[in-house]
């Protein structure tokens, strides 16, 4: 089958950790050889590419095609107008894409079916797409889309309407499922197909030597991701006055960055607070393996990549209890989870883990518990919903759209 997958949350050679979850999924998916599959993964318009203007530049600079790993990925532009733009971006981003797909079949790639991934503006956008095409359209939610976004009253109504028009729902979490069912959308409709992780290439390595390779002794925290409030790295710099033999590793880079760093410097910890900047995707195991704990103090999550990946590699995790994350750490040997954001509660976690989180036991334990999450379950339900939707005509319904022509 011919999947034209269409989402703004994907890895780029400027931006190589974007929504590299997505990216994965798809590669064990195509690794099946059960389906074709290229990428429209649009960005938004912007004039320059000076680095004056930080995430702007880095976004006007990613090329208009790459192949990622023997993938198609094509990076169309699309209009975000200042203050009206979160209204219009779905419509922009569905005009933008649909001259991509047109050419697409021009050149002999006549998709049977749209995947998008998170629901606004993508999912939306996918809709249109759907119907302009003529093709059974799939959305993913995956966090912040159905936990924030869906909330709001322009397009959460966007965001029901296109999963009403959906011939196939995903979520990365019971959490997230029920979500989309308080929407309004029937639960016999939804599917729950988490993250996995790859365990060949997340997995225990030399820890003494990646420890000594870093420069680092005593007990190590690390927190990896975006550096924004929703993910609460501020929380784990709280924690270090609680805990004075700890470093802490911060893997990422983001707007909040000046103001952690104001942050560490005003708490006295800054000399245990080590800014690592992003971090390439293949480069994160030795981080994981030197780390005694990974910290994930987030306000909201679907289902964290960073969590399965800590575990696959034996590194403890001790994350706030939210949305998909109580779904991977259930007690040991996973993690703790805190109930409440704050250092005080990171600090009496690691009191908890009391050892085990540096013993080698506990780490071949951890990765032990890992193995149930690798991607095969996902792939073979993807599959399986994919050839459902294709063998039952669910083109039909989205044949009923009239949004326009594709042609």
């Amino acid at each position: 089958m011919r999947v034209a997958v269409v989402t703004g949350l994907y890895p780029n050679s400027r931006q190589p950790r974007h929504g590299i979850f997505v990216e994965e999924r798809l590669r064990q998916l195509v690794a099946t050889g059960e389906v074709e599959a290229r990428v429209v993964a649009p960005v938004p318009w912007f004039f320059s590419t000076h680095e004056r203007f930080g995430r702007y530049a880095r976004m006007a600079a990613v090329p208009k095609r790459e192949v990622r790993h023997g993938i198609l990925v094509e990076h169309p532009r699309y209009l975000v107008v200042p203050k009206v733009g979160m209204m219009l971006s779905p419509l922009t981003m569905a005009r933008s894409v649909r001259a991509t797909l047109k050419r697409w079949r021009r050149e002999g790639f006549d998709f049977d079916l749209i995947d998008s991934h998170y629901f606004y503006p993508d999912g939306v956008a996918a809709a249109w797409l759907a119907g302009w095409f003529r093709r059974p359209f799939v959305v993913t939610a995956r966090g912040a889309d159905l936990n924030q976004i869906a909330g709001m009253r322009g397009p959460g109504h966007q965001i029901r309407r296109a999963a009403r028009r959906a011939s196939g729902l995903v979520t990365v979490s019971r959490s997230l499922a029920a979500r989309l069912e308080a929407l309004g959308i029937d639960r016999d409709r939804i599917s729950v197909l988490r993250n996995g992780v790859d365990l060949t290439r997340f997995a225990p390595r030399d820890r003494e030597a990646d420890r000594a390779a870093l420069g680092v002794n005593g007990p190590v925290w690390l927190c990896v991701g975006h550096l924004i409030e929703r993910k609460g790295v501020d929380v784990a710099i709280d924690a270090l006055v609680h805990v004075p033999t700890v470093t802490l590793l911060i893997a990422g880079d983001g707007p909040l960055e000046d103001g952690l760093r104001d942050q560490a410097s005003r708490l006295g910890v800054v000399d245990r607070v080590r800014f690592l900047g992003a971090i390439e995707h293949d480069d994160l195991p030795m981080y994981y393996s030197a780390a005694d704990a990974l910290v994930l103090a987030a306000r909201s999550e679907g289902m964290p990549n960073v969590v399965l990946e800590a575990i696959a590699c034996g590194t403890a995790v001790i994350a706030t209890d939210v949305d998909g994350i109580p779904e991977v750490i259930t007690g040991a040997p996973a993690g703790v989870l805190i109930e409440a954001r704050t250092g005080a509660a990171v600090a009496r976690a690691w009191a908890e883990l009391d050892g085990e989180a540096i013993m080698p036991e506990g780490r071949r334990r951890r990765r032990h518990y890992a193995e149930d999450f690798g991607w095969d379950t996902t792939t073979r339900g993807q599959l399986r919903m994919f050839r459902n939707i294709l063998d039952h005509g669910a083109a039909s319904e989205t044949s009923r759209v009239t949004n326009g022509a594709a042609d």
